[in-house]
């Protein structure tokens, strides 16, 4: 056998291949894992709340050591949380964290499914989860996902019998788990969906559990195991030459804007599951009992009798002299009755059958995006490298209603170029995540096509059909349609084919604040997706704005190409806010989407389309001093949000922190989790510290508990502790506690009626206890639960102040929140309004 390494390096080569959209390749031990896969007849289900919630250990054992099909269900696509690697947030966010699942799934061999489940943000209990989620929504997909794939087990990441110990997100998928493992097989619940499938009753349900259950390893050394199964996850595989945890590491770390990057490791690594509902197996088998083998399927006898001989006598020199007997199996194949396992073996011979005798398929596409009513051209390469008798007869084009019948004879390894032209029909969808096509609630998407429901993204508009006689049997392979492509820097490159409007348009500032009643000239940029796009560019804005022109004639040549055009929007002079959307008219239709491209290297390029707007937002806001220094933590928006209104933000770096440099400025801001990702911080607080003893104003942000006290004794001037104190709802009341602090008076007077409008939540991990010389400003609270006054703490620290903020000022500020807007200018203004007076004392 090869250097295991080597493999190693191979498999992971292949797996960037894979994001990438290029076509698989596999080697011969990798044929002969997936034909170890073909001969299971076992499914299980893996059920948690996020995209990073999954134990990828236990689903590529699932998946590699069982063989069984393993699908992993995610409530949401991690909407609600925190990006380390770009800007995208919220939605944006959901994608990406979505491919990044996907790329996961294809190193440990599972698949992917989600719920229409948004991930509103932390929630304390599941009470309030599953209000916000809409309960029978959520357990209706959760059915319908069991009805499907048809589990024989499933297992859940979290325990369902614990509510309130942790993210209600995390104990309510166990709880929908639980209840749909019984409704899935009821005719009576939810009812339309077997107009498209059939009741299932799965045999098992278990809970992932773990030391930290227990709350040490002590007492799970100590625990009664008697109803759980001990399983080996660091299993190692001879056929791909790696242990299970090395892929569980390699596929946990593409997520990577979770910061999940880490190191692979090696060796036995014990995993137990507990039996929830169903019988005990034996012998830690998760399928005893269970029938897993082609006898499980009325006719799938002679066929598994091929296909486990083929196992047996794999010949791993040139396993194309496999294929006549393959062949042969997927005839038989074809008589089975049972739509499900029919379906997915076919799918799964017909790959086997593919790269055994090694043929090579591709449809690319001229150009990575096209239009409705476009003419596109698709070219084709198809490539034998055997010596069997296989010929072409046809291509078809599903979705572009076309086809050619070329009716050729496919010669060992000489490679046969074909195109195909023609035009994108006029009613083919935009390329866009399906479950952001319509405006859904806070805490469901809307979906309403059953049959989307689920899917982890949109299907590909345009797929190739390939249409081969081999051996005298026909059988048809698509392939989806990409665009490939190469970079000098990169080399080849592939990336889905998108379908996209004859226009889009943006404004690249999301919210736009007119501190006053002057005007702003507003950019609004204009990009082609098709040559010669000509018509012009009007801005819908709220009652009691004005802009102009009224509009603004473009002509744009090239495809691709962006131009800018400029109104001028005027505000009311009193507070206002709503929002203003750019329409593009060309011939007669109008157009209102703004495109966004995420595209990193260990995911496909994802193309979005989102409604074009931006929020304007017309508040009479005060405030004192000009210039501010920001040190940047885990990354915020906070510096462009106070720059819109007035202040000169100066982002500094921690190796520019020395003593003077910051006496020019009216403040210092650390960004959020500063203390958390700054290192060098440790060295710079006699620094920052002096700074606020002469008379600065320093404001630290949020940072997350725990994490800094080995280095940071001292991350304020007097005692802080830190907590995982937070405020979910961001509706709870607000009460000012501190009504004649200057915080709540200067320069703009703050009223409880400045909480109203907040984003996702109050703030988070709020300090617990703090020395007497720290002000709390506000109390606040979940219901139910005592109110904290930690959300905001100052501190006069010799002539300065210093203030702690744990607010979630970096989602209510880019929201363009007033009541926010107006706190932090205070903030910033603090000690401020004594100078004033002084001023006029003398004057």
């Amino acid at each position: 056998m090869r250097n295991p390494w080597v493999l190693f390096l191979c498999i992971v080569v292949s797996v960037s291949n894979l994001v990438a959209q290029k076509p698989d390749k596999p080697s011969s031990s990798e044929i002969y894992h997936d034909l170890q896969k073909l001969n299971f007849l076992g499914t299980a289900l893996y059920v948690a709340a996020h995209p990073d919630d999954e134990n990828t250990s236990l689903i590529s054992y699932l998946s590699n050591e069982a063989n069984a099909r393993t699908v992993y269900l995610s409530m949401t696509r991690g909407d609600g949380g925190q990006n380390l690697i770009g800007p995208e947030l919220r939605e944006l966010l959901g994608v990406l964290r979505t491919q990044e699942l996907l790329a996961a799934r294809r190193i440990d061999g599972g698949e992917q499914r989600f719920t229409r489940a948004n991930d509103f943000g932390f929630s304390k209990h599941p009470n309030e989860t599953l209000k916000i989620w809409d309960k029978d929504k959520v357990l209706a997909d959760v059915v319908w996902t069991i009805r499907q794939i048809k589990p024989d087990v499933i297992i859940n990441r979290f325990n369902h019998r614990t509510p309130g110990s942790t993210h209600g997100h995390h104990t309510s998928s166990a709880m929908l788990s639980m209840e749909a493992f019984d409704l899935a097989n009821d005719p009576n619940a939810y009812p339309e969906q077997l107009d498209h499938t059939t009741t299932w009753q799965p045999k098992r349900i278990f809970y992932n559990t773990s030391w930290w259950q227990y709350g040490s390893r002590e007492n799970f050394e100590a625990a009664d195991k008697s109803g759980m199964l001990k399983l080996d996850v660091g299993v190692y595989y001879p056929d791909l030459g790696l242990s299970n945890n090395e892929i569980a590491a390699l596929a946990r770390s593409q997520h990577l804007c979770q910061g999940f990057g880490m190191m692979t490791s090696r060796g036995t690594s014990e995993d137990y599951i507990e039996l929830l509902k169903g019988d005990m197996p034996k012998n830690n088998d998760l399928f005893d009992g269970i029938n897993t083998t082609w006898s499980r399927v009325a006719g799938g006898d002679p066929v598994g009798a091929i296909l486990n001989n083929i196992e047996a006598n794999f010949n791993f020199k040139d396993p194309s002299v496999h294929v006549p007997e393959l062949v042969k199996a997927y005839q038989l194949l074809q008589n089975v009755k049972d739509p499900y396992w029919k379906e997915l073996k076919s799918k799964q011979l017909k790959d086997i059958i593919l790269a055994t005798a090694g043929l090579y398929l591709e449809a690319s596409a001229e150009e990575g995006s096209t239009t409705p009513g476009s003419t596109t051209k698709v070219n084709l390469e198809v490539l034998n490298r055997s010596n069997l008798p296989i010929s072409l007869k046809k291509v078809e084009l599903i979705g572009g209603n076309t086809s050619i019948s070329p009716n050729s004879t496919l010669q060992n390894n000489e490679k046969q170029n074909l195109e195909i032209t023609f035009e994108v029909p006029t009613n083919t969808g935009y390329t866009s995540p399906y479950w952001l096509n319509e405006p859904g609630t806070l805490g469901t998407y809307a979906v309403n096509d059953q049959l989307l429901i689920g899917k982890p993204e949109t299907p590909s508009a345009f797929t190739a059909t390939f249409f081969l006689n081999i051996g005298g049997t026909e059988i048809a392979f698509d392939k989806p349609v990409v665009h490939r492509f190469s970079k000098p820097e990169k080399g080849e490159l592939y990336e889905p084919l998108a379908v996209l409007p004859e226009a889009t348009s943006r404004i690249d500032e999301k919210v736009l604040i007119f501190a006053t009643a002057e005007s702003k000239d507003i950019n609004v940029k204009v990009r082609a997706g098709k040559n010669n796009v000509a018509g012009n560019v009007s801005l819908e804005h709220p009652m009691g704005w004005s802009v102009t022109p009224t509009n603004i004639p473009i002509n744009i040549p090239q495809k691709g190409q962006e131009v800018t055009v400029t109104f001028k929007v005027t505000p009311p002079n009193s507070d206002s806010e709503g929002i203003i959307a750019p329409l593009v008219t060309i011939g007669g239709k109008t157009f209102g989407k703004e495109l966004v491209e995420i595209n990193y290297d260990h995911i496909p390029k994802q193309s979005i389309l989102m409604p074009s707007e931006a929020k304007v937002v017309r508040m009479n806001i005060q405030k004192s001093g000009e210039h501010i220094a920001y040190i940047m933590g885990a990354g915020d928006e906070v510096p462009e949000s106070l720059e819109q209104i007035g202040y000169q933000v100066h982002l500094i770096d921690t190796d520019d922190l020395q003593p003077g440099v910051l006496d020019k400025y009216d403040a210092v801001v650390m960004g959020i989790r500063a203390y958390n990702v700054l290192d060098d911080l440790k060295y710079k607080q006699p620094v920052l510290f002096e700074y606020v003893k002469n008379g600065g104003t320093m404001i630290v942000q949020y940072n997350t508990a725990g994490r800094w006290a080995s280095q940071f004794e001292n991350i304020a001037p007097y005692d802080l502790t830190l907590s995982r104190d937070r405020v979910t709802d961001e509706n709870s009341e607000v009460k000012i506690i501190a009504p004649n602090n200057p915080l709540v008076n200067y320069p703009n007077a703050i009223k409880e009626s400045d909480f109203n409008g907040w984003v996702q939540e109050r703030g988070l991990y709020f300090p617990s206890q703090w020395s007497s010389e720290f002000t709390p400003i506000l109390s606040m609270g979940d219901e139910g639960e005592s109110a904290t006054e930690g959300s905001i703490l100052v501190a006069p620290y010799g002539e300065g102040h210093y203030i702690y903020t744990g607010l979630s000022f970096f989602r209510e500020l880019p929201a363009g929140v007033s009541g926010a807007y107006k706190l932090f200018a205070n903030m910033l203004s603090i000690g401020k309004s004594e100078v004033k007076k002084e001023s006029n004392v003398k004057g």
